[in-house]
């Protein structure tokens, strides 16, 4: 056993610290959603997965069993995603955006109406990077957009840059769930 000097010791470079999970904020209806899906992945549809693999294991040859190929393939997915889930889910930070006292900024959770530069009328939701679907008008609280907005208030105009380029947004209304 080798032993080190204390004055060795002092002289070694300290071990640094893994950086802090980065933050997952999330409403508590993607919270919910976050965990339907896992259960579903985990009572459904990997024991269904797991069976037909086990019947296609059960015919012989793998090497050129499709049913097995494919359901081996299946079930890594499921199972990457359920690890995926887990992960989101052990580090979730849930906001109620019904909770939010001050109403006349916007901060997570909030719907934003704004016109921009273009004069186009806008109306986002903002949410948790596992809830954010442009098309249905919620987006990230880390996209570029979300940042500008982010305790502005009506009648407020933000400069912001997006991947398309420079824009400036005014807000217009400011609205929270009861």
């Amino acid at each position: 056993m080798r032993r080190i000097s204390p004055k060795a010791a002092a002289a070694a470079p300290a071990t640094a610290e893994a950086p802090p999970p980065p933050r997952n904020l999330i409403t508590p209806q993607g919270l919910e959603r976050l965990r339907a899906e896992y259960k579903t992945l985990w009572t459904v549809e990997r024991p269904k997965v797991v069976e037909a693999v086990s019947r296609a294991a059960a015919n012989g040859d793998r090497s050129e069993n499709g049913d097995y190929i494919y359901g081996k393939k299946r079930l890594r997915e499921i199972d990457r995603r359920i690890r995926f889930l887990t992960k989101r889910l052990d580090c979730a930070e849930v906001v109620d955006p019904a909770l939010q006292k001050n109403r006349r900024q916007v901060f997570f959770g909030a719907t934003v109406t704004y016109v921009n530069i273009r004069d186009e009328e806008v109306t986002v939701t903002i949410v948790g990077q596992d809830e954010a679907d442009m098309t249905a008008g919620s987006i990230s609280w880390l996209s570029p957009v979300a940042k500008a907005l982010m305790k502005a208030g009506i009648g407020d105009t933000v400069p912001v840059r997006t991947p398309a380029g420079a824009d400036t947004l005014e807000v217009l209304e400011i609205r929270y769930p009861d």
